[in-house]
């Protein structure tokens, strides 16, 4: 029981190390590794800018030749197959010679896919899979949407007054939520690759789209618009929804509105998860945060989508949602 619960600790702090490198990675996913002995973590690491280093060479890189006998814990299978960026995670692993290794969840990559894990057990490292599966899935959301449906993961994010308007019927919206409401949607900014926004909103509001925290500015994501509308040159353009499937290098992304945005998304089927800030206040014929999305029937929509999150901002609350399996 003991050695089972350390196992959950620590592929915990693993994923909460993995997040460091969320919206960052490219075509990678946010991988993050701890390496323990004799109940101390000797070396940590999480996929850099760009990729690379991986995080299990950035932890067995601090833990040194410390790393033999130890225990790894890592989110993802290491990799296995061949890259000019560098060797293989499973070669890196071996070559440390540790005791075991805890995997929270095999590579979706058929490249990899097993090849880890077995490259691991046949240089007679012992091997365990399925540690915090579902919360390491969570966390490397965008890798396996990338690679399980061919395009990012898209996060919704809708600002709005408790009777579901973002904007007066004027379009004035600054300031529906409150500081630590905004703070916390640049937060989300900084873990997502890319942002999006409707020909309408540019045309309106002129958006940066930046993360203009402290500490986090260069952070930003790439800035989208769906539909024309004159943006700088660093402004990537799409033409329809379905159209993020051709981005590249692009796991996370963050769809920030206007209405007709929001809507094209929901009926296009291709939100994954819901940001929901509800300022307390009460609006009265502005502008609905939600048009028609085609729905014929409330059966179909009931059990759709699962909260996660509930917290109060301040005096506003946030309420995150999930795309149900």
């Amino acid at each position: 029981m003991l050695a089972r619960n350390n196992d959950t600790r620590f592929m915990a702090a693993a994923i909460a190390l993995s997040q460091r490198g969320r919206g960052r990675t490219g075509e990678n996913p946010n991988v993050g590794c701890i390496i323990v002995k004799d109940g101390l973590i000797i070396g940590r690491g999480w996929t850099q800018p760009g990729g690379r280093p991986h995080a299990e060479a950035m932890a067995l890189a601090q833990a040194g030749t410390a790393a033999k006998g130890a225990d790894i814990y890592v989110t993802m299978e290491p990799c296995a197959h061949e890259s000019t960026r560098g060797p293989t995670c499973a070669d890196l692993v071996i070559e440390a010679a540790p005791a075991r290794v805890v995997l929270a969840t095999l590579d979706i990559d058929e490249r990899t896919r097993r090849h880890g894990i077995d490259r691991l057990g046949d240089a007679g490292i012992s091997v365990s899979v399925g540690v915090l599966e579902q919360q390491a899935y969570r966390a490397m959301a965008g890798f396996f949407t990338r690679m399980e449906k061919g395009r990012p993961h898209v996060t919704l994010k809708l600002a709005m007054s408790l009777d579901g308007c973002i904007a007066m019927a004027d379009g004035s919206s600054k300031w529906i939520t409150g500081d630590r409401a905004r703070a916390h949607a640049h937060l989300e900014r900084a873990r997502c690759d890319a942002i999006l926004v409707g020909a309408g909103t540019v045309a309106a509001d002129n958006p940066g789209l930046d993360v203009r925290s402290p500490g986090l500015e260069n952070r930003s994501p790439t800035p989208i618009v769906l539909g024309k509308a004159e943006v700088a040159d660093h402004w990537l353009k799409i033409d329809e929804p379905e159209a993020i499937s051709g981005l590249e290098r692009i796991n996370w992304l963050l769809v920030e509105g206007g209405a007709a945005t929001a809507t094209s998304f929901l009926k296009a089927d291709l939100v994954d998860r819901l940001l929901l800030y509800r300022a307390p206040i009460i609006i009265g014929g502005g502008l609905p945060s939600i048009a028609d999305i085609g729905l014929n029937s409330l059966d179909v929509t009931h059990g759709q989508w699962i909260r996660q999150d509930r917290r109060d901002l301040g005096q506003d609350m946030l309420e995150i949602y999930e795309r149900a399996a």
